[in-house]
């Protein structure tokens, strides 16, 4: 196979702040023509505020890759583990865990 037919690999740094992940249990999503801008944030149990801890800005041909992405695999989970079962929708964004109410 000649060097112009071969497919170059993509070499990809992960660095260890990053490799920890940052754990999120919701994301808002915005946008306008020309972006995405994605808020992933951590909702504590009895805590009212949240934080965002990472945005992430995607073009909307990106935004687009990345929607089917998550469907391929999420497709892929369910038939490995079972059907991922979704909040209730008319539920809204859910501020109290269900936990105990604070006191301090």
């Amino acid at each position: 196979m000649s060097q112009d037919n071969k497919k170059e690999g993509l070499n990809i740094e992960l660095n260890e702040d990053i490799a920890e992940g940052v754990y999120s249990n919701l994301a808002i999503i915005n946008h306008s023509p020309s972006d995405f801008v994605v808020d992933f944030i951590q909702m504590m149990p009895g805590v009212k505020k949240a934080k965002v801890k990472s945005r992430v800005i995607l073009t909307p041909q990106h935004a687009k890759r990345l929607m089917k992405a998550l469907k391929d695999n999420i497709s892929k989970f369910e038939n490995q583990h079972g059907e991922i079962k979704d909040l209730d929708p008319s539920s809204g964004i859910p501020i109290n865990f269900g936990g105990p109410t604070p006191l301090a």
